[in-house]
């Protein structure tokens, strides 16, 4: 067992662990500590507490000390450079011609470097641009590309549903997101209605397929041909959340032989159903792959 304090950052919603050594961290305590970019301010978001050795990832590196108020100081001040900083770098990306979206900058607590963070389609020569900035801030420079959904976390913004993006309220990781999910949910496969705003594939199809996943479970498709307590039936639409299966019956012209397709719709609990039509080995949750890569394809685009 190890003791452990959990800190949090401005620019990420993890949380980090860290030694406490024999001090006593009260949550929401400003403590400075060392990071892989130098030291940083951060918060507590878990006070002392022992965790095992296989729930830690990295060798546990100290906390400096808490916060004083010549560092809260500093951390203001370097606040106010902010927007200075922005406004010089976003003139030099000019000067130099670079094709690179210019997101934030942060001063790192100790004044040993400045950070400036972008976006680009795809990798930028940005030398000549961090020896000019170097040159005028007269301090070590970082340049760091982030991805569109990194730039959606810094940013944030409203999402469709009218709420704060998860992304940069609560969310800590981003999870794969698949059209697969999308099309498991019934969801319109639109890439413009289930795209966020980075553009990429909403973060939430995930969090609610692991339910419609067990929901989906020995549920017919769409248009699939089952046995009915009626007889046979073509599938119409399924609602997951009843556990009821729509069809519309099959039957046989007297005169020509030809298949026609009743007018009513009758509904049946999915446990009074047989999939005739089923592959034997072919998962429940199987899809249309064709369309998976279709919808995959205008994601890109998009």
């Amino acid at each position: 067992m190890v003791e452990i304090v959990g800190v949090g950052f401005k620019k990420s919603g993890k949380t980090y662990f860290f030694d406490p050594g024999n001090e006593t961290f009260r949550l929401g305590e400003m403590v400075i500590v060392e990071t892989a970019r130098g030291l940083e301010m951060g918060h507590i978001l878990i006070e002392n507490k022992m965790v095992t050795d296989d729930q830690l990832v990295a060798a546990l590196k100290p906390v400096i000390r808490k916060a004083t108020e010549s560092d809260m100081a500093v951390y203001e001040e370097n606040l106010a450079k902010r927007d200075p900083a922005m406004k010089v770098c976003a003139e030099k990306i000019a000067k130099h011609n670079l094709e690179m979206k210019l997101i934030d900058a942060e001063y790192m607590i100790d004044g040993s470097k400045l950070v400036f963070y972008f976006s680009a389609d795809g990798r930028v020569d940005f030398r000549d641009l961090a020896k000019d900035l170097a040159s005028h801030f007269k301090i070590r420079i970082e340049l760091r590309q982030i991805g569109v959904r990194d730039e959606a976390k810094m940013l944030g913004g409203i999402g469709v549903c009218g709420r704060p993006l998860c992304c940069s309220k609560w969310l800590h990781d981003f999870q794969p997101v698949s059209i697969k999910m999308a099309k498991m949910q019934n969801l319109s496969l639109n890439p413009t209605k289930i795209s966020g705003t980075c553009g990429r594939l909403m973060c939430c199809l995930n969090f609610e397929n692991a339910t419609y996943k067990e929901l989906r479970k020995g549920m017919p498709n769409d248009n699939e041909r089952v046995q009915t307590p009626d007889g046979l039936a073509k599938v119409i639409k399924v609602d997951y959340f009843n556990g009821l299966v729509v069809t519309r019956g099959i039957e046989k012209d007297k005169d020509t032989g030809e298949e026609i397709f009743s007018q009513e719709l009758k509904s049946f609990p999915k446990d009074q159903i047989i999939r005739i039509n089923k592959k034997k080995g072919k998962a429940d949750d199987e899809l249309d792959e064709a369309a998976v890569e279709e919808l995959a394809r205008l994601n890109q685009e998009w």
